[in-house]
């Protein structure tokens, strides 16, 4: 069993079971939404997930519905009835253990920053540098 929340706790869920996938989304929707570059997804069918705590729901398209927490505003989860029905995907960066479920695919690369493409590239630092 996997396990997750939100950034003040308030929110949790537990996962049972192996993901569908584990993505990595490019897609412009999930940039405005997460602020981030990128966001990586792991779909389980929503049997598999149990969430508790007050959540806040946001129809970010049509059919696209995503949750968060309203006390801290982490967002953790997505569902599309028409795209991925009977599917829910938890931003795996809000699992307790974010390295049990590395990306097996990255999606939507049509959106994807041009600058995301020389990543790895870029020099590292374990701790942010001081100047």
């Amino acid at each position: 069993m996997l396990e997750g929340g939100c950034y003040c706790g308030k929110v949790r869920y537990a996962i049972e079971g192996d993901p569908v996938y584990v993505a990595i989304c490019n897609c412009t929707d999930c940039r405005k939404h997460s602020g981030a570059p990128m966001v990586c997804w792991s779909a389980f069918k929503q049997d598999q997930v149990t969430i508790t705590g007050e959540t806040a729901t946001f129809a970010s398209s049509e059919h696209a519905r995503r949750q968060f927490c309203p006390s801290c505003g982490t967002g953790f989860a997505y569902t599309n009835e028409v795209v991925l029905p009977g599917l829910i995907d938890l931003q795996t960066g809000t699992l307790d253990d974010p390295e049990a479920l590395p990306p097996m695919i990255q999606v939507q690369t049509a959106d994807r920053l041009n600058w995301m493409n020389g990543i790895g590239e870029l020099p590292g630092f374990e701790r942010y540098p001081s100047s």
